[in-house]
């Protein structure tokens, strides 16, 4: 019998506009009980993901900011020397930590590059907690977590009308790649796709088959949700499922964030057996 992993995003999927889970609360309590691994994969920062895990008693893997790096509890999976050498795995605090993502100080230097051209730029660098907070609607404490960053930089745009092509031209032309929302992110070569599934082969390695399922709301999550078996989008705040996506046989969830999440995984894990 293949063992069942979920993937999942934080915000607008398992999280709603105030950052509640509690429609998701009998599909979570579901996975525990079947010992199903539940992997937080987000744009959130690690500091923002522990937070979340510990209101979930979460102890499995996560990936922070957008693919940027993969945390294993230390000991968790028994890692191949090859492992360790390709993704130059490091132990600190409590974790092995894999790093696929660009060092946040070479992001900040790209953004004061992109203000030298005349671009008005600024990232959650760049700005106070209390900015931070205003902006995303986060309290000042979660705003202050939200700046703790390795791999990513959020960032907005203030007065560039007509130039946001030309800003991410200029962006590529640098060697970064970026996702597009609310908050722009920059980033290295990484997104939630090849974290996914450098994750999914190490569950392979240590359980065998496994049957892969992930849920998500935005553009970002689409790589994620091209690697696994059963892809879900549930609906925004609008009630839409968001548009753009490639991704073969995604599952179009009713219901907005965590309540989506909650059918969708009943739904889902009432066919395994």
């Amino acid at each position: 019998m293949k063992r069942v992993l979920i993937f999942t995003d934080l915000d607008g999927t398992l999280l709603d506009s105030s950052y509640s889970f509690h429609e998701a609360l009998p599909a979570l309590d579901l996975t525990r009980e079947r010992g199903i691994p539940l992997i937080i994969c987000s744009s959130k920062t690690r500091t923002e993901i522990e937070h979340y895990r510990e209101r979930l008693d979460n102890k499995h893997p996560f990936i922070s900011e957008n693919g940027g790096g993969i945390f294993l509890p230390e000991g968790y999976f028994d890692l191949e020397a090859e492992i360790v050498e390709r993704y130059a795995v490091t132990t600190e605090e409590g974790y092995d930590m894999l790093r696929l993502g660009a060092r946040y100080s070479d992001l900040r230097r790209a953004l004061g590059k992109l203000r030298d051209k005349g671009f008005s730029v600024r990232g959650f660098g760049d700005m106070t907690v209390e900015e931070v907070a205003a902006l995303t609607g986060l309290s000042p404490d979660e705003a202050g977590m939200a700046k703790k960053r390795d791999f990513d930089e959020p960032f907005v745009i203030d007065d560039n009308e007509g130039m946001t092509d030309e800003l991410f031209s200029e962006i590529r032309e640098m060697g970064f790649h970026f996702t597009r929302g609310a908050f722009h992110h920059i980033l290295g070569n990484s997104d939630k796709g090849r974290a996914v599934e450098i994750v999914i082969k190490l569950y392979q390695n240590a359980l065998g088959d496994v049957k892969s399922i992930a849920l998500g709301d935005s553009p970002n999550d689409f790589p994620m949700l091209a690697k696994v078996d059963v892809p879900v989008l549930v609906q925004r705040t609008d009630g839409r499922h968001i548009q753009g996506h490639n991704v073969p046989n995604v599952i179009l969830q009713e219901g907005i964030g965590p309540a989506g999440w909650g059918r969708a995984v009943l739904r889902i894990l009432s066919g395994v057996t």
